[in-house]
C-alpha cells in the first residue's frame, strides 16, 4: 500500500478568490431598515467558521436580530506594543439584478474579474484578511504586535448597529488598539507603465445627513394655490442641487495634489486645484469632491393623495463636510434654502484627518514597493465615510489601506455602489501579498 502525502494547504493567494466568492454569494443587503436588511449574521458566522478552522477564537456581538459583528484577536510577539485594528464591514448596499450584466450575488468569475455586490466595497478586503491570517495560522507566523480583526455590520447606513455599536457597547474588544487600517485606500492609479500612485486614505469628509421640511396650507389640488409646501421644497432642493460651495484645500488634499502634480509633470495653481484634478481621469470624481463641502438631494417625500395639496413636504440631503467645517456647512446650507425651510439633522459624524508619516505609513510603502517597484504611495482624502469615524472615537489613528493593483483602464470609483461591481482576480492576489508583508512589518 502506497502512502501518499497529504495535499499542501492552499496559500493565501490561492484561496482568497474562493473566500471572496463565498462572501459575495451571501446577500448582506443593508437597506437602512432592520426589517428589510439581510444576511449580516450569516456572513459573520461564515467568517467565524473560517477562523475557527485554523484555531482563531472569535467574539460575536449581535446589535439587533440578524445584525452581527465579529471580533478576534491574534496575539503578537510583543504584547507591550499597541494593537493594530484591521476592520472590514460585511454589509453591502442594495443591487437591482435587472441592471447588472451578472446576478449581483452570483460571485461569477468573468474576464479576469470576480463580479458581485461588495466586490470592492468591501468583501474583497474581508477575504484578503481572512486569507492572510489563515495562512499565518497554518504556517506558525505571529505578527509583531497584537492584531485585532473586526468584521462589522451596518457600515453602509452609518454604523449604528456596527462599528459605533462596538465602540459604545463593547470597547473592551478593542482594548489596546492604537492604529487601524480599513477601506478605502491602497488602490493604484496608473500614471504610466512604470509609475503607479497608490492612494492611502489619511482623511475622510464628515457625514452630515440633513432633512429639509417645508410647510404650507393644505388644499384641493384643483384650486389656484399660492402656499404649496411641495413647491417651496422643490425650489429649495433645486437650489441645493445646483449650489457649489467654495473651494478649500486642506493639508491632506494639498499634499496629494503636490504629489500628483510632480508625478504628472504639471504645475499646481493653489488657486485653481480643479485644473490639476481634471487630469486624473477615473479618480477625479473622488478627489474633486474633497476640495469643497458638498450637498446632494437624495430623497423626497410629500403628500398622501393625488388631488390633495399637502401641508408638509420633506427632502433628505446628503452633505459631506471638510475637516472642521461641519458648522460652516450648515450655515452655508441655511443661506441656500432660505429661512422658510426647516433644517433637521438625521445623522452627524465628524470628519477625520491624520498625518502621512510614522512607522505604519513606512510599512505600507515598503510592502507596496516590494510587490510593485513602480509604486508611489500618496495620501488622500476620501469623499465618503467609513467605520474609521467610529474607531477614531477611541483615540485610534485610522488609515484606509486595502491594497489593490488595478488595471489602468478600470473606472474604479464608478464601481462603488454602482452596477457591475467587480474586482480583478490578480488584484485580489496582489492585495494578499501586500497585506501579508505589511502586517508582518507593522
Amino acid at each position: 500500500m502506497t502512502n501518499h502525502p497529504a495535499p499542501a494547504a492552499p496559500s493565501g493567494t490561492d484561496e482568497v478568490v474562493e473566500l471572496c466568492r463565498d462572501l459575495l454569494r451571501i446577500d448582506t443587503t443593508n437597506t437602512g431598515d432592520n426589517e428589510t436588511s439581510a444576511g449580516e449574521r450569516v456572513a459573520a458566522e461564515y467568517v467565524a467558521e473560517r477562523l475557527a478552522e485554523v484555531g482563531i477564537e472569535t467574539e460575536l456581538r449581535e446589535s439587533a436580530p440578524g445584525r452581527a459583528n465579529l471580533v478576534a484577536r491574534i496575539p503578537g510577539t510583543d504584547p507591550g506594543r499597541g494593537a493594530l485594528l484591521v476592520h472590514g464591514h460585511l454589509d453591502v448596499v442594495p443591487a437591482d439584478p435587472t441592471e447588472w450584466s451578472v446576478h449581483p450575488f452570483s460571485g461569477e468569475i468573468r474576464e479576469g474579474y470576480l463580479w458581485g455586490r461588495g466586490a470592492i466595497d468591501m468583501k474583497d478586503f474581508d477575504a484578503m484578511v481572512l486569507a492572510v491570517v489563515r495562512q499565518w495560522q497554518r504556517t506558525g507566523v505571529r505578527p509583531p504586535r497584537d492584531v485585532v480583526l473586526a468584521f462589522t455590520a451596518d457600515e453602509e447606513a452609518g454604523g449604528d448597529y456596527g462599528a459605533h455599536y462596538l465602540v459604545d457597547r463593547h470597547p473592551e474588544l478593542l482594548d489596546g488598539c492604537t492604529e487601524a487600517i480599513g477601506e478605502v485606500g491602497g488602490f493604484s492609479y496608473s500614471v504610466n507603465d512604470d509609475l503607479r500612485l497608490y492612494l492611502i486614505e489619511t482623511a475622510e469628509k464628515g457625514l452630515d445627513w440633513l432633512r429639509l421640511h417645508a410647510r404650507g396650507r393644505p388644499g384641493h389640488g384643483s384650486m389656484v394655490h399660492d402656499d404649496n409646501a411641495v413647491t417651496a421644497l422643490a425650489e429649495a432642493v433645486a437650489r441645493v442641487g445646483r449650489h457649489r460651495f467654495p473651494v478649500v484645500v486642506t493639508p491632506t488634499v494639498r499634499a496629494f495634489l503636490e504629489e500628483v502634480s510632480d508625478a504628472l509633470g504639471i504645475e499646481l495653481d493653489p488657486d485653481d486645484p480643479e485644473t490639476a484634478i481634471a487630469k486624473l481621469g477615473p479618480i477625479a470624481n473622488i478627489v474633486g469632491a474633497t476640495i469643497r463641502n458638498t450637498a446632494n438631494p437624495t430623497r423626497l417625500a410629500a403628500g398622501y393623495k393625488d388631488n390633495v395639496i399637502p401641508g408638509r413636504a420633506s427632502a433628505t440631503i446628503d452633505c459631506r463636510s471638510l475637516p472642521g467645517q461641519s458648522e460652516l456647512l450648515l450655515e452655508q446650507l441655511r443661506e441656500v434654502v432660505g429661512p422658510e425651510i426647516e433644517v433637521e439633522y438625521v445623522q452627524r459624524q465628524p470628519a477625520i484627518e491624520t498625518d502621512f508619516d510614522g512607522a505604519l505609513v513606512d510599512a505600507m510603502a515598503a510592502a507596496l514597493r516590494a510587490e510593485d517597484p513602480g509604486a508611489r504611495p500618496v495620501p488622500y482624502m476620501l469623499s465618503g465615510g467609513t467605520d474609521a469615524k467610529a474607531f477614531q472615537k477611541l483615540g485610534i489613528r485610522c488609515f484606509g489601506f486595502a491594497p489593490l493593483r488595478l488595471p489602468a483602464d478600470l473606472n474604479f470609483s464608478a464601481l462603488f455602489h454602482g452596477i457591475d461591481e467587480r474586482v480583478p482576480v490578480d488584484g485580489l492576489q496582489f492585495g494578499v501579498r501586500v497585506l501579508d508583508r505589511f502586517l508582518r512589518q507593522s
